[in-house]
């Protein structure tokens, strides 16, 4: 029920809707003025032969000699009787009209549509018997498996001879079969409908792929500005479009280009300034005053280099290669442990992901350093889930307050008021961390164990 449900939500979903309905419709609507016409040119047909019925007994009976036409009009013919008794009905025109285009003796003829026990009298002998009942005693007749009976229809028409004999005749359209109309047929109904469904879903998809191609694009240029630029295919609006997102992402990676490049060069052009800076300090005699100093000469350039670094996070050129994760990991841990830190690696997984190998050690150097100066401890698990591969970096320190968990990855952002008043900072470690996990593809959190502890869980999607 989800899928359907974000299925129909989709744009393709819509448009698979929408072009059902149309099409069904439109073949219905289609269908309807078909058989419509078909009815009516049915109609007409049996008209036609009607009338050419009573053309030819009417032409008979007027070469015919007395004799022979008294007994023909004696007998009648199948769908032809003379009628002896009174009998009225409602002006045909349309009938009459057929009859005066086809001349001779019928072109005079005037005709009335009357009721089926004119034509067929015997149906009065029913015994208490209303129309009703009569016609559906007839039923049986009227009805045969996949096809109907059309019944008779009465008409009542008035002409005169050549010799002036005037005659009033009733006149019966043929018993004639016609076929179901299609739309009653199941089987025709279940493959027209399957037809529909299959050519809509299939437009549907087609006209939705290159907006769901634009979708992936602007996802992927949101983790990786250097991906390679849309194809420039398919109709002249989606062109267009791609066009318009090439070059947005090019003025986009000439931006951030741009923007390292001047922090690079404002960091290289203050390198000469600091150092001279520190060796004036030496200088100073009080040696209290000098110490603070030099700290805070220290933590300029380490806010100035910390500065580049999360510039170039963002703005990076190196391609991915097979990275096994946990021998990574594990040669980290070993690296903080053999500077003095408390530091365990506590599992793997075997997880090999294309990963930008240097992006990614700076990415787990910093969680790890991280945990190591706030929580005087870590602990790294690798895990592979339902949902992707996982790593975890928990410390076992005071850990953050629930509001401070997402500002914490803000730039320059620090906790010192809830973590150690001991251990400094930028406020651009987890920023840094963050870039570099969204450029590969992962989501950073981070999360407060319940057992104490702060837990930062980098996870990669099974996709």
């Amino acid at each position: 029920m989800s899928y359907l449900r974000e299925f129909f939500q989709s744009m393709t979903g819509r448009l698979f809707v929408w072009l059902a309905f149309g099409m069904a419709m439109a073949a219905l609507i289609a269908t309807l003025v078909t058989n419509l016409y078909s009815s009516r040119e049915f109609e007409q047909q049996l008209a036609e032969r009607t009338a050419d019925l009573l053309d030819g007994y009417s032409r008979f009976l007027d070469a015919a000699p007395l004799e022979l036409r008294a007994r023909l009009l004696r007998d009648g013919v199948t769908g032809v009787r003379l009628l002896t008794e009174t009998a009225a009905g409602t002006p045909d025109p349309e009938f009459t009209g057929a009859l005066a285009a086809r001349g001779g003796v019928i072109a005079g003829a005037t005709a009335e549509t009357a009721g089926i026990d004119v034509c067929f009298p015997e149906i009065r002998n029913f015994p208490n018997a209303d129309m009703a009942e009569r016609l559906q005693r007839l039923r049986p007749f009227l009805v045969a498996g996949g096809s109907s009976f059309v019944p008779p229809e009465c008409r009542i028409v008035s002409l005169r001879l050549r010799d002036g004999t005037a005659l009033k005749l009733s006149l019966s359209t043929p018993w004639v079969q016609r076929l179901r109309s299609r739309l009653l047929d199941p089987a025709f109904l279940g493959l027209f409908g399957v037809g529909i469904v299959l050519l809509a879903f299939g437009a549907a998809r087609f006209a939705s792929a290159p907006l769901r191609r634009m979708a992936e694009a602007s996802a992927d240029l949101g983790r990786d500005l250097d991906r390679p630029p849309l194809a420039l295919k398919g109709p002249r609006e989606v062109r267009q479009a791609a066009a318009a997102f090439n070059s947005m992402q090019a003025r986009l990676q000439s931006h951030f280009a741009e923007r390292t490049q001047m922090l690079a060069a404002i960091t290289h052009d203050l390198q000469t300034p600091l150092t001279r800076l520190r060796l004036r300090l030496e200088r100073v005699e009080d040696e209290a005053l000098r110490e603070r100093l030099v700290a805070d000469l220290q933590a300029m350039r380490a806010l100035i280099d910390e500065g580049l670094e999360l510039a170039r996070s963002a703005d990076s050129a190196e391609s991915n290669v097979m990275l096994d994760l946990d021998s990574l990991l594990g040669s980290l841990v070993e690296d903080a442990a053999d500077a003095g830190a408390d530091a365990r690696f506590l599992g793997g997984c075997g997880a090999v992901l294309p990963l930008r190998a240097l992006a990614t050690r700076r990415m787990f150097a910093n969680l790890i350093d991280n945990a190591v100066k706030h929580g005087g401890s870590v602990e790294v698990t690798v895990e592979r889930t339902l949902a992707g591969v996982r790593v975890l970096v928990r410390d076992h320190g005071p850990g953050l307050p629930e509001g401070m968990l997402e500002r914490a990855f803000e730039p320059f952002v620090r906790a010192e008021d809830s973590r150690s008043r001991e251990t400094g900072g930028t406020g651009l470690g987890l920023t840094i961390a963050r870039a570099l996990a969204t450029k590969s593809g992962a989501l950073l959190t981070l999360h407060n164990d319940p057992e104490g502890g702060l837990e930062a869980q980098v996870a990669w999607p099974a996709s």
